[in-house]
């Protein structure tokens, strides 16, 4: 299934993109797109049975507002120098284990809302990344096959980065990462049954109409399985978590001199295989 929210920012609604590529209205069926309704396989199926006999109300997509696809987040993690080219591109050697950091829930908006360039910043970067997210608690898991089983589907996230705020202000990357509207997600939350090798989708990403980035999650270097097993041992991962799990190379940090870092007036594309495509404006806080 294709699970959405549309309408205006905080009053979202839950909705469906049925196989015809037609919106429909979830809001009699379940309250919200959200971690209690990923754990909830009877809801599930209540979704899926309505989808399955035509019963849903279409929605009409004029003007609406695509929202970020899940609601109530608890925690987004995010793994960093996850790919093969990445690594080599910003010339870091590739992590003998995952490098995590946190980005705060309140930074994710939709995936066509507008991103704010931080005040002072110099050196606002892009990131095509594929957005994991949890459908039952996790704790100590023993494979990368129970890994992939406790994750509900799949997500395009936008893990838009700060570098001299990451990397040259001291501390951890997390200055760089939590700036607002740093993490654009959606359009669709993609179950997990429709995406049968997280390990084979295309990434890509444009710059004012540039191609930048042209990667697949082949290169990563932590499959999405491993990622999901390693942090259940540090952490506790609930339903409605969310992990970015890297980016590939075409970055503008991996670009030689003048590296070419968004501005306001800039515009950002960027598509997951089978998972949809965003589409930001960039302006000045």
């Amino acid at each position: 299934m294709k699970l959405l929210r549309v309408g205006t920012a905080g009053a979202e609604r839950p909705a469906l993109l049925d196989a015809e590529g037609v919106l429909r209205d979830l809001s009699g069926v379940v309250a919200d797109i959200d971690g209690a309704l990923l754990a909830d396989e009877e809801a599930l199926g209540r979704v899926r049975a309505a989808a399955d006999a035509g019963e849903l109300p279409v929605l009409d997509a004029t003007g609406l507002r695509i929202g970020p696809p899940l609601g109530r987040i608890g925690k987004i993690v995010c793994i960093g120098l996850n790919y093969h080219d990445h690594a080599r591109e910003t010339g870091a050697e590739p992590p003998s284990e995952p490098v995590l950091f946190m980005k705060a829930p309140d930074t994710v908006v939709g995936p066509n809302d507008t991103v704010l360039v931080p005040r002072a910043s110099r050196k606002t970067d892009w990131e095509v990344e594929l957005a994991v997210v949890i459908g039952r608690t996790a704790r100590y898991l023993e494979s990368a096959a129970e890994g992939l089983a406790h994750v509900a589907g799949y997500a395009v996230a936008h893990d838009v980065s700060e570098r001299e705020f990451q990397i040259e202000r001291g501390g951890t990357w997390d200055k760089g990462k939590n700036c607002e509207t740093f993490n654009p997600l959606g359009p669709w939350l993609v179950t997990a049954d429709e995406v049968p090798d997280p390990q084979r989708l295309s990434l890509r990403l444009w710059v004012n109409g540039e191609l930048k980035q042209d990667g697949t999650t082949a290169e990563q270097i932590f499959p999405v399985g491993e990622v999901v097993r390693y942090l259940s041992h540090f952490m506790t991962l609930y339903p409605g978590d969310v992990i970015n799990t890297g980016t590939p190379a075409g970055v503008a940090l991996g670009e030689p001199e003048p590296k070419p870092f968004l501005r306001g007036g800039d515009v950002v594309e960027l598509e997951i295989e089978g998972l949809g495509r965003q589409r930001q404006e960039f302006k000045n806080a």
